[in-house]
């Protein structure tokens, strides 16, 4: 009798899993939306030195917007950007903001029309925990200098591994299969194989959406729609009032996916912040070799110092973010 009702909940819960990653019939109903003058209520800006060692300034709100780096345009988008108009030998002003919400789960839509580019760049969109790694990290868009398609990778501060894990995804796995960043710091990463999924080819391409779930039930995984590839629930999602309820009907297979199992326990994730910033050079964009492999002149810092105009393509273009709970 118990054999056969373990087995009957088995196959309730592999259903159930495959039902949420077919998005045949699950609902979400908004919680948070980010997006036009209120947008800018519910995140803090931070100023404090770069955790990367980028060479930036981080700006505080009243310098944000007295230097015109964050605000909302006439189309009602919010712009996030970096100073690029003057030499900057304390590094470059630009913008990192940190959500006012903790979130511990839920389905996360950030819609952009542009992305920052170019390099010497380091942008990404992000979530991570009050005290890292003990409560995770969750990169979802993020790449360095002329990159051509889109990095993620979680962090943990405990054993996580995919090894034996079957990851139903078209993205590449790339670097270690253990997220644990005492195992080398590299964390769990995954690659997009699309072009249009990061800097210059996304902006060539009009943006698009990047959809992150994270559920106990089953795990985490990330979709990106190009612009021209958006799915009904999403198309139609322009207002807040056109996208109340998101059933992730046809979404397809996610470009990332990390379960939740035996194999990474989901509690290494918790109490999480979403983050938007954009640094330059530091530990990844300014090493030598990436920056100069990736076709960048002279050295990060200089670059980044002496040429102010090569930055102005450094921008995020925000439709929204808007954050979603199952009902």
């Amino acid at each position: 009798m118990k054999l056969s009702v373990l087995f009957h909940l088995f196959v309730m819960l592999v259903a159930a899993w495959t039902q949420q990653v077919q998005g045949s019939s699950v609902n979400y109903t908004l919680q948070n939306d980010y997006s036009g003058t209120s947008f800018f209520d519910k995140v803090s800006f931070y100023s404090g030195k770069d955790p990367l060692g980028g060479f930036v300034q981080y700006q505080d709100s009243v310098n944000a917007t007295s230097l015109g780096l964050a605000y909302v345009n006439d189309k009602n988008r919010v712009i996030l950007k970096s100073d690029n108009t003057t030499i900057t030998p304390n590094g470059r002003p630009s913008i990192r903001l940190h959500s006012k919400e903790v979130y511990n789960g839920g389905l996360f839509l950030f819609d952009i029309n542009h992305m920052p580019q170019g390099c010497g760049t380091w942008p990404a969109y992000w979530m991570v925990g009050p005290s890292w790694p003990n409560n995770g990290e969750i990169d979802i868009l993020e790449g360095v200098n002329t990159q051509k398609t889109n990095g993620m990778t979680i962090y943990t501060a405990e054993a996580c591994s995919m090894v034996g894990t079957k990851q139903s995804m078209t993205g590449t796995a790339s670097g270690s299969t253990s997220c644990d960043v005492k195992h080398n710091g590299t964390g769990c990463g995954i690659k997009d194989n699309r072009t249009t999924s990061y800097g210059a080819g996304l902006n060539e391409n009009s943006g698009g959406v990047y959809a992150m779930r994270w559920e106990q039930a089953t795990g985490i995984q990330i979709w990106f729609f190009p612009r021209n590839h958006l799915p009904a629930d999403l198309s139609s999602a322009t207002h807040t009032t056109d996208a109340a309820v998101i059933t992730m009907a046809n979404w397809g297979t996610p470009v990332a996916d990390y379960p939740f199992g035996s194999n990474c326990n989901g509690t290494l994730f918790k109490d999480m912040k979403i983050v938007i910033n954009l640094t330059f050079c530091g530990r990844w964009a300014g090493k030598q070799t990436t920056y100069s492999g990736a076709g960048c002149p002279s050295e990060c810092n200089l670059y980044v110092e002496n040429t102010p105009h090569a930055f102005d393509e450094a921008y995020w273009d925000i439709n929204y973010l808007r954050v979603y709970q199952q009902q």
